[in-house]
């Protein structure tokens, strides 16, 4: 631990006092949760950031989407809209979130919803005339307001939450013990090859109860997408020129990916979820004209992919810019996860 973290430690004791009443309040029904007659599935995590919660969310759309009508219910983190608002083919990132739209655009033919009260939100989305049979709750396993059927908590195999703090020494939004009320953890971000001795130690490290199950998934990249319909497939190679672009928490293993791609790879990295101004646009602009190379790239992340659609970019940098989807490969038993969660929900309709 740094010296700054650990000056942070009376403050995490702080955090961790507030955190702790808040939860006996839920605990003892002082705080209700409310309950819904229609399955939800919670996916969230226990830390802040870059655990994989949108891809293994579109992970469970898949699964559901060919047999019930689902809906995905987000906050829509820094949106610049406020209450319940659904999204359509004209909601942009500034209107739903990033995240949001993402999903959205990858699955038209569900519904997906914003709200930062969650219960609202909800029963919004039961009051509609075609509502839906299941409701997927991005983010939200600190959100009790809702009862979800089923939590769905993420860890990254990284950061271990074993060895972490709360906040602000660490990144911890509650402490470890909150895994008991998960009903399925996964460890996202693992090697791809792990031994069956690697496995049982994260078993036994996390403590696994008798009713949670534990799987464990990996990073797979997808094909290569343009960002405009109008763009030239690209075919990177050694001898190409990069740039990366990211507004991620974590961007460290999406610049190591495109290592394949190019041996000369410049990054420009902002805050997670942050949306371009004009101003960076210029200084992407910029760092992408002062490449010396005929053969050059602009590759970014699907998630800032769906921010940078919408702003205003110069023609000539349209032309250049990609993007690479992130799909979770389960290590073992992905056919028990599937089977898991889509009986549950097929049993459990109203």
């Amino acid at each position: 631990m740094t010296t700054k973290n650990m000056i942070l430690l009376p403050f995490s004791f702080l955090y961790g006092i507030g955190i702790g009443i808040r939860n006996f309040l839920f605990q003892t029904s002082i705080l209700k949760s409310q309950r819904f007659e229609i399955p939800i599935l919670c996916v969230g995590n226990i830390t802040i950031g870059g655990t994989g919660k949108t891809p293994h969310t579109e992970f469970i759309i898949e699964i559901l989407r060919h047999k019930f009508r689902v809906a995905c219910l987000s906050r829509g983190y820094k949106r610049k809209t406020s209450g319940f608002i659904m999204a359509t083919p004209e909601s942009t990132a500034s209107d739903i979130g990033d995240e949001a739209l993402q999903i959205y655009k990858k699955f038209p033919d569900i519904i997906v919803a914003c709200d930062s009260r969650r219960v609202r939100g909800v029963e919004k989305l039961l009051a509609l005339p075609d509502p839906p049979e299941v409701i997927i709750l991005d983010d939200a396993f600190q959100h009790r307001y809702v009862q979800a059927s089923k939590n769905i908590v993420l860890i990254d195999f990284n950061r271990p939450v074993t060895e972490d703090y709360l906040l602000p020494a660490g990144r911890l939004r509650e402490g470890v013990n909150a895994l008991k009320r998960a009903d399925y953890l996964i460890i996202t971000k693992c090697p791809h090859q792990m031994n069956p001795i690697d496995l049982r130690i994260c078993y036994n490290r996390l403590k696994i109860k008798p009713y949670q199950q534990l799987f464990f998934t990996t990073i797979r990249y997808g094909d290569i997408i343009p960002l405009f319909k109008e763009q030239a497939m690209a075919v990177p190679n050694k001898s190409c020129s990069i740039l990366c672009l990211t507004g991620i928490s974590q961007p460290a293993p999406y610049i190591e990916y495109l290592q394949r791609y190019s041996s000369d790879i410049t990054t420009l990295e902002y805050p997670d979820h942050h949306h371009f101004t004009s101003k960076d646009i210029q200084q992407i602009t910029n760092k992408f004209q002062a490449i010396n190379n005929d053969r050059k790239y602009i590759f970014t992340t699907e998630k800032d992919a769906a921010r940078l659609r919408f702003c205003t970019l110069p023609d000539d940098l349209k032309q250049h810019i990609y993007y690479i989807p992130v799909v979770p490969e389960f290590l073992k038993d992905k056919d028990l996860f599937i089977n898991e969660i889509f009986e549950y929900v097929r049993k459990n309709q109203k």
